[in-house]
C-alpha cells in the first residue's frame, strides 16, 4: 500500500495542496494560505506534520509553507538554488528525506520555475505518490513564460526534459498529485483537470510524454500561451520573504456616507453580489465582481496594486469569505466593508443600474433594422477561435488601460459567459458609459448564426 494523501481544493485559483501521510506523521505538500483547512485535517486524523515541501516558489498565490512549518515546528523543505529570505531545509536533486516511514525524494524537474522540484514519496511496496508542482499536470505541463518572457523556449525545452525524466523515475502505477492544471493560469496545453491520474495514464496522454518531437512540443506549447493575471508579478516576491499568517478577521464597518467618500476618491468599492443583483441596482461608481470561484482572480488582475479595497456585500459570511480569497493572493486587508440594499448605501444619490440581455436580444434588435454596438472583451485567442462580425474588442485585463479606445455609443458587451463581461459593464459605467449586459452563453450567439466558433 502506497502513502494515504489527502487532497485540499483550492478550486478558486485552480490548485491543490495536498497532506501525505502513513498514519501518524504527515508531510505537507504547496500550502495554501489559509492554513486552518490543513490544520483541521491534521487534528481529523490525528498527524503530526513533520515536514512541509514546496516544489517551487509560486506565482499564483501566496504560500502558507513557511507559516506552517513554524506553527508545526516542522522542517520546511524548499529548492537549494532559491534566493529565499529564511532559513530552510535546501533540496537539491536526489535529496531523500525519511518522516515516520514515509521516504520523500526530491526530483530536480525545471521548465515553469529554474529550481522547480517534484517529490516521490514511498511507504512500503505500494505504488509511490508523486507530488509534481507545475512540472507534469493532467494532461499536459505547467506554463514557461512566468520566470521571463525572453526565456520562455529555453524554459519550455526543460520543460519537455523534466517531464520524459521524471516519466523514467517512476512505474505506471505511480500516482501522480499536480498543484496546478485544474483551472490555474499556471497550466499550459491541454491540461485536462479531473479527480486523480497515474503515470500509465499520463504516458497516453500527456503532452510532454506522447510527443517524441522536442521542437514541435515547443512550437505547440508556446502557441498556447495566453494572457496570465497581473497579480502573479508581485507573488514570488511575498514568497521569498517567508508570508506569515494572515489575518482573517472582521472587517472594519463602512458606513454609506464614508462609501461614497470612497468611491469619489476614486477608490476601488468592489460589490459582491451577482452579475444580475449588481445590474438591477448598484451603489454608483462601485465595481461589480461577482463572489464565486474566479472572483480574487480577476480582482487581483484588474485591481492597481496597492489601491484599497472596500467590500460591498450581502452579509458578513460573503465578506469573510471574499476575504480569504484575498489573502490567497496577497491582498491582506480589505479597507473596510458594508452590508446593506444598494438603496440603503446610496442614499440621497439613489441607485444606478443597467440593463441585462440575452443574445436572441441582440438578434432581435438587428431584425428591428438596428444595429448595436458590440464589445467582446474575451482574450485574443478566444476571439481567434470566432467572433461577431464587427464587434469591437478590448480582453477585460486591458480594459482599464484602453478605457479612452472604447466606442462612445450605447455597447452591448459580452464575454464567454456573462462573467467578465459583466465586470467590464460595471468598469464602463464607472467611467460613464451607456452599457448593455448581454448575460448569456457565447454558445448562443453562434447557434443564433451572430457569431463564427
Amino acid at each position: 500500500m502506497g502513502p494515504n494523501v489527502e487532497v485540499i481544493e483550492t478550486a478558486e485559483l485552480g490548485d491543490r495542496s495536498y497532506v501525505v501521510h502513513d498514519g501518524e506523521v504527515a508531510v505537507v505538500v504547496d500550502p495554501q494560505r489559509d492554513l486552518d483547512r490543513v490544520e483541521r485535517i491534521l487534528a481529523r486524523l490525528d498527524l503530526r506534520c513533520r515536514l512541509v515541501l514546496e516544489t517551487h516558489i509560486h506565482n499564483d498565490y501566496v504560500t502558507g509553507g513557511f507559516e506552517l512549518a513554524r506553527r508545526s515546528d516542522a522542517r520546511y523543505g524548499v529548492a537549494a538554488g532559491e534566493d529565499v529570505w529564511f532559513l530552510r531545509e535546501p533540496l537539491a536533486d536526489g535529496a531523500e528525506r525519511e518522516v515516520g516511514s514515509l521516504r520523500v525524494r526530491a526530483v530536480a524537474t525545471p521548465g515553469h520555475t529554474d529550481h522547480h522540484l517534484s517529490y516521490v514519496v514511498e511507504n512500503g511496496d505500494g505504488p509511490a505518490a508523486v507530488f509534481t508542482g507545475g512540472s507534469l499536470l493532467y494532461g499536459s505541463v505547467g506554463r514557461t513564460d512566468l520566470v521571463a518572457a525572453d526565456r520562455t523556449d529555453e524554459l519550455t525545452r526543460a520543460q519537455f526534459h523534466s517531464a520524459r525524466r521524471l516519466a523514467a523515475m517512476v512505474g505506471d502505477e505511480a500516482q501522480i498529485f499536480p498543484t496546478h492544471g485544474f483551472g490555474s493560469f499556471c497550466s499550459s496545453g491541454s491540461s485536462t483537470g479531473g479527480e486523480n491520474s497515474t503515470m500509465g495514464q499520463e504516458r497516453r496522454r500527456n503532452d510532454a510524454l506522447v510527443e517524441e518531437d522536442e521542437e514541435s512540443f515547443v512550437a505547440r506549447l508556446v502557441a498556447g500561451l495566453t494572457a496570465y493575471p497581473r497579480y502573479y508579478a508581485h507573488m514570488a516576491g511575498r514568497n521569498r520573504r517567508g508570508p506569515c499568517a494572515p489575518d482573517l478577521s472582521a472587517s472594519a464597518p463602512v458606513e454609506p456616507a464614508e462609501l461614497r467618500a470612497r468611491v469619489r476618491a476614486g477608490e476601488w468599492v468592489v460589490d459582491l453580489r451577482d452579475r444580475a443583483a449588481f445590474a438591477a441596482a448598484h451603489l454608483p461608481g462601485s465595481i461589480g465582481i461577482g463572489l464565486g470561484q474566479q472572483f480574487s482572480t480577476y480582482l487581483g488582475w484588474l485591481v492597481p496594486w496597492g489601491m484599497p479595497v472596500t467590500l460591498v456585500g450581502e452579509s458578513p459570511e460573503q465578506i469573510a469569505e471574499a476575504q480569504r480569497q484575498l489573502v490567497r493572493i496577497g491582498i491582506e486587508r480589505p479597507a473596510g466593508a458594508a452590508v446593506g440594499r444598494p438603496a440603503e448605501l446610496a442614499a440621497a444619490d439613489g441607485p444606478a443600474g443597467y440593463p441585462r440581455a440575452s443574445f436572441d436580444d441582440l438578434a432581435k434588435a438587428r431584425e428591428r433594422g438596428k444595429a448595436p454596438t458590440v464589445l467582446d472583451v474575451r482574450r485574443e485567442d478566444e476571439r481567434a477561435a470566432g467572433a461577431i462580425p464587427g464587434a469591437a474588442n478590448i480582453p477585460l485585463h486591458a480594459l482599464l488601460e484602453r478605457l479612452d479606445d472604447a466606442p462612445r455609443d450605447r455597447l452591448w458587451v459580452h464575454c464567454a459567459s456573462g462573467y467578465r463581461a459583466a465586470i467590464a459593464a460595471s468598469l464602463l459605467a464607472r467611467a460613464g458609459h451607456d452599457v448593455v449586459l448581454i448575460d448569456d452563453e457565447y454558445s448562443r450567439a453562434v447557434e443564433l448564426g451572430l457569431a463564427t466558433g
